[in-house]
């Protein structure tokens, strides 16, 4: 009678402390799953590089990525008329005319980043068309993709990148969207007017990855004066 009683105490504290053990390694992967959202959550909300602020080794990376002809990068149109108050340059769906100095200046900044290794498109619509012409004097022709960009802003972009040829694409800010969707990136706010965005593509041409962005007037901080 005794031995069974022990035994029976004897099995109620072994499943007890499977119990406790059970217990401490639900609350275990409980935390683990927390910390993985929780780390989830901050790469969501992490922002774009902003190369203006970025270190001497971060710079000198990208002007070589950009000097072997690895990149891709978006500009958007400079200031527009109809979202504007200053005088306006020409036609009313076009570019104000504080944009064409803009579009002049960012032009210059990519001459001294070096246009060697170069291939340009633009949207044809008004406000890009003029926005290339003035940065580079040139406006390319039937680029449609460069406006109707929502679904394949990503493979459009890939499928006009020449190996060891940057790709230059003055474009509209729907389709720098569209690319960071493409890109599962976190949600920007709309790109400054003039602004660019690089990327980097890989030797397979289809592994891009974002480098950062530079405003209008913050390309002095990257390239110097």
């Amino acid at each position: 009678m005794q031995y069974r009683l022990w035994l029976a105490r004897t099995r109620l504290s072994f499943t007890y402390s499977n119990l406790a053990k059970h217990k401490l390694r639900l609350a275990i992967l409980a935390c683990v799953g927390v910390g993985a959202i929780a780390g989830i959550t901050l790469t969501r909300q992490a922002k774009l590089p902003n190369l203006s602020k970025a270190d001497a080794a971060t710079i000198a990376g990208f002007e070589a990525q950009w000097a072997k002809g690895d990149m891709i990068v978006l500009v958007r149109h400079a200031e527009r008329c109809d979202h504007s108050s200053a005088p306006c340059l020409g036609p009313a769906d076009g570019i104000t005319v504080r944009g064409k100095a803009m579009a002049q200046e960012v032009g210059l900044q990519f001459q001294k980043l070096g246009m060697e290794r170069a291939d340009i498109y633009s949207s044809p619509l008004t406000r890009a068309a003029q926005t290339s012409g003035f940065m580079f004097n040139y406006a390319s022709e039937d680029q449609g993709w460069l406006f109707d960009c929502r679904k394949t802003m990503l493979a459009d972009a890939l499928r006009h990148k020449v190996k060891n040829r940057n790709l230059v694409l003055v474009t509209h800010s729907e389709c720098f969207s569209a690319l960071e969707q493409q890109l599962d990136l976190p949600e920007s706010k709309t790109p400054e007017f003039a602004s660019s965005l690089f990327l980097t593509v890989g030797d397979d041409g289809l592994t891009p990855r974002v480098t950062g962005f530079i405003n209008a007037n913050e390309w002095p901080k990257v390239l110097g004066k």
